[in-house]
């Protein structure tokens, strides 16, 4: 059996990214009951909000689903023990620093745990800390990034030629041809972030999403990298702004809830990745799973008959 599958109980192995803010339960249940696993977030730091998100999935869905824990972005042990004694949830994805103090007390609570990882000596870093799974994490996606840019398909291939753990792609994923590729280097799953940003339910303001259906594949920046947080954002006058003098400036995020949910675009950054540049249109969580899995199955029927007539097309 598909081993991501095995640890999360979802139907497909399709994982939505843990967007701050974003990624609670109304975007969360809606890719849980299409047969995805919704992941809900706690970078935003909101903890009894995102204590009651967690405990609002259970009346949403009948379907698993995770939470992600962002070590670095963590005031405290408070969101990890709530996770632990009272959510119920079995699988999270940890992130943004060393899971080594966090695999214990979630493997003792019964919690499989998958860390996110942008390099391949992060990755065995996190084997040795016995983590369950890895989120390979591809510089084309959205969000945090490391400065030091390996795209996925490197990065997949890297990893998995040091460890038989499993792998979850993430980065330049949208759709079931991405979804094969990821397979073909040795994936078992696919998590997808600014594809679910852009879907009907997810609860961002409709000028973020037709931004998104609106870039083109060079529709983003990487910004930042000589310092930190390191970030793919959208384009825009304020991104541009940020990408010619290099650095951000302290008060980047300061209004990034007005970007996110008033629709003003030029707030704060909005985060997406190169992903953006095949989105051409706001689709249900449900069509977005459907479409991808049935797209991923008719790829491998065609590389299956390939294989059986040693042929190439």
């Amino acid at each position: 059996m598909n081993r991501v599958l095995a640890h999360t109980g979802a139907k497909y192995p399709i994982i939505q990214a843990p967007m701050g803010w974003i990624a609670r339960s109304q975007l969360a249940s809606a890719v849980c009951e299409a047969g995805g696993l919704g992941i809900i977030e706690t970078s935003s730091g909101e903890t009894e909000a995102c204590k009651a998100e967690i405990l609002k999935m259970k009346d949403l869905t009948g379907a698993p689903f995770g939470v992600n824990l962002p070590i670095r972005f963590l005031k405290d042990d408070a969101i990890m023990r709530f996770v632990c004694e009272e959510s119920g949830v079995k699988f999270v994805t940890t992130s943004a620093g060393s899971p080594a103090k966090f695999v214990g007390p979630l493997h003792e609570a019964g919690i499989i745990v998958y860390h996110a990882v942008p390099t391949v000596d992060a990755a065995m870093k996190c084997v040795d800390a016995g983590v369950d799974g890895l989120v390979v994490e591809g510089a084309e996606g959205g969000g945090f990034k490391n400065p030091e840019e390996v795209g996925t398909m490197v990065l997949l291939q890297a990893i998995r030629q040091r460890t038989d753990i499993p792998l979850v792609a993430a980065g330049g994923i949208c759709d079931g041809k991405g979804m094969a590729a990821a397979f073909a280097l040795g994936a078992e799953a696919v998590q997808m972030g600014t594809r679910f940003v852009s879907a009907k339910e997810s609860p961002v303001h409709e000028n973020y999403k037709q931004a998104i259906v609106d870039a083109k594949e060079t529709g983003t920046y990487v910004l930042n990298k000589k310092s930190t947080p390191c970030i793919r954002a959208l384009k825009t006058e304020r991104t541009e702004k940020i990408h010619e003098e290099g650095l951000m400036p302290p008060d980047t995020f300061t209004r990034i809830l007005d970007l996110y949910f008033g629709g003003d675009m030029e707030a704060a950054v909005g985060l997406a990745g190169q992903t953006s540049g095949l989105i051409s249109e706001v689709k249900s969580a449900g069509d977005i799973i459907a479409e991808t899995v049935s797209e991923f199955f008719e790829i491998m029927d065609r590389m299956a008959a390939m294989a059986s007539a040693r042929s190439f097309g």
